[in-house]
């Protein structure tokens, strides 16, 4: 993980617009994931195997269990200007017609149903503190945080009810249980399919 502080200079001009614009033109690695996390341009290497299962089966979870209405997104920048944040989750559950008619690089965070992370080694404390408040402040209604990497056994847990930038813990369990999203989901996930470290 690397960072690039976004402290901008009487050339780039400040504020959120200018962070965008030159998040938007760096010439950034082919395959890492590059955010803006409170202020700050980080580079992330592409995530391992075990990362990447994960995702694919958490996708395939919910293609097979949201209505048509809904689809799951890879990729899918979310803005929550209010934290200097520009964060590209593993996976995003987004209205399609909110897509189809959007502009830009990126939607608002408040447009997200689900939010899915999956933690990877060197930047776990990412998706577990600096996204945590800033989903929560975008107004995500559900972060689910995969973290592979928390001390002891891997934990799924389910964050909600978002009010002053914080979360309410809906529910936590450890890789090999099963976790319930509620509605307008109504899915339960089995974590017994994801691969420990």
């Amino acid at each position: 993980m690397s960072a690039l502080a976004a402290e901008a200079g009487p050339e780039q001009g400040n504020g959120w617009d200018d962070l965008v614009r030159r998040w938007e033109s760096m010439d950034w690695p082919e395959g890492c994931k590059v955010e803006i996390i409170e202020g700050i341009i980080t580079v992330a290497p592409t995530p391992t195997v075990q990362h990447g299962s994960i995702t694919a089966k958490v996708h395939r979870w919910l293609i097979h269990g949201i209505s048509e209405e809904l689809n799951v997104y890879q990729s899918l920048a979310l803005a929550i200007p209010e934290r200097s944040s520009l964060y590209v989750p593993d996976l995003v559950v987004v209205p399609e017609a909110v897509v189809d008619q959007a502009t830009g690089i990126s939607l608002p965070a408040a447009v997200a149903e689900l939010v899915v992370e999956v933690t990877s080694k060197g930047n776990a404390n990412h998706d577990r503190v600096h996204k945590l408040r800033g989903y929560a402040t975008g107004g995500v209604p559900l972060y689910l945080l995969i973290d592979r990497w928390v001390t002891g056994r891997p934990t799924a847990t389910l964050y909600g009810e978002p009010k002053n930038g914080l979360y309410r813990v809906l529910e936590v369990v450890e890789f090999g249980e099963k976790l319930n999203l509620p509605a307008p989901f109504g899915l339960t996930l089995d974590t017994s399919e994801f691969p420990v470290n």
